[in-house]
């Protein structure tokens, strides 16, 4: 909150306003108008002041405050001119009288048209009328252009690698001498195998009983056959 900074024209304001004030109260005490009726006068110009400023400031047709801002400006400095020895306040003249006596009704009149009047909107701009589309010119036919182009040389292939000699197939181990004492325990599974199934026992049964290698399993199936 901005903090009201006490200057030359701040204590002027105050002394003009308290003499003004005081001025409008003797002349309207003056003019028949006691008790508290000549203190409402001076309060009246002052408040007519207050809303004239306010609407010229507010609004860009013052004309109307501007008349209301006299005619109050002239009534205070009436008052002080009144009250500086050039009215007799003992004997006022009649119009004088009616003046005062009318002023409240005339403040009340300004005030209204000042407070309540609407302000004039601002003119709205013409509207700009809208630029007309720009025309693309019409573009030429091209003609039609033929263009040959030389063929190209086919690219040479690179020369296919030699090839190799495909690889032998892996011979499978010759599995060595089958020892007797396996030859006879396979024979005795292979009799069993049979005598519970009525088939032949194969390599990869007779491997999985003995746990032997698939080459030995094939060796003692032979010979056992």
């Amino acid at each position: 909150m901005s903090r009201i900074r006490i200057d030359a024209v701040l204590i002027q304001a105050v002394i003009a306003g308290a003499l003004s004030f005081a001025h409008l109260h003797d002349l309207a005490e003056a003019a028949g108008q006691d008790g508290w009726k000549a203190w409402a006068y001076p309060v009246s110009v002052d408040l007519l002041l207050v809303a004239a400023w306010r609407r010229m400031r507010t609004t860009a047709d013052n004309r109307a405050a501007w008349a209301w801002f006299v005619i109050a400006l002239a009534a205070s400095l009436g008052a002080n001119v009144a009250t500086a020895g050039l009215l007799d306040l003992g004997d006022v003249p009649a119009w004088l009288r009616i003046l005062v006596a009318g002023w409240p009704a005339l403040a009340f009149l300004g005030g209204t048209l000042l407070v309540h009047t609407p302000t004039t909107a601002p003119a709205e701009p013409d509207p700009v009328p809208a630029a007309a589309p720009v025309t693309a010119p019409a573009a030429e036919p091209i003609p039609d252009v033929t263009v040959e182009r030389a063929p190209e040389p086919a690219p040479e292939l690179p020369p296919a690698p030699a090839s190799e000699p495909a690889p032998e197939p892996a011979r499978a181990p010759i599995p060595a001498a089958v020892p007797p004492a396996l030859l006879d325990h396979a024979r005795k599974l292979a009799d069993t195998h049979q005598a519970t199934t009525g088939s032949r026992i194969d390599s990869a049964t007779l491997r999985a009983r003995l746990g032997v290698p698939a080459p030995l399993a094939d060796a003692i199936t032979a010979q056992l056959a």
